[in-house]
């Protein structure tokens, strides 16, 4: 089944490849962790700073069975944000880390449930 991917654009022209690198990187979530029911992915790219480049921030919404995971990747001052495919790098590996935190409360809160019964 296809994931629902719904992405946002904030301060910037969508981008084809963009996008597609944005769905490959979804499809990989989905691929490692299939209790994906939904994800949207915001995109910014704030008004360039007179000595630094334009720093994006991504904010990934995933909806799980019973929760709702949110991850925000605000670069603040480091400058490798800068670079777009550097920041969604980071946003989906922090989803990624999350997404098995969530796994293993929930294989944790069912095997507690298959031991009590």
């Amino acid at each position: 089944m296809e994931l629902p991917l719904q992405i946002t654009w904030r301060g910037m022209a969508p981008s084809e490849a963009v996008e597609a690198d944005l769905r490959g990187k979804a499809e990989k979530l989905k691929q490692s962790f299939d209790d994906i029911v939904s994800l949207r992915v915001i995109v910014e790219a704030p008004h360039a700073h007179r000595h630094k480049g334009r720093l994006y921030r991504l904010h990934l919404d995933i909806r799980v069975p019973g929760k709702e995971i949110a991850v925000t990747r605000d670069p603040g001052d480091y400058h490798a944000h800068e670079d777009f495919y550097v920041a969604t790098r980071d946003a989906f590996d922090a989803a990624r880390r999350q997404l098995k935190e969530y796994g293993r409360v929930r294989r944790g809160n069912a095997t507690r449930r298959m031991r009590q019964g």
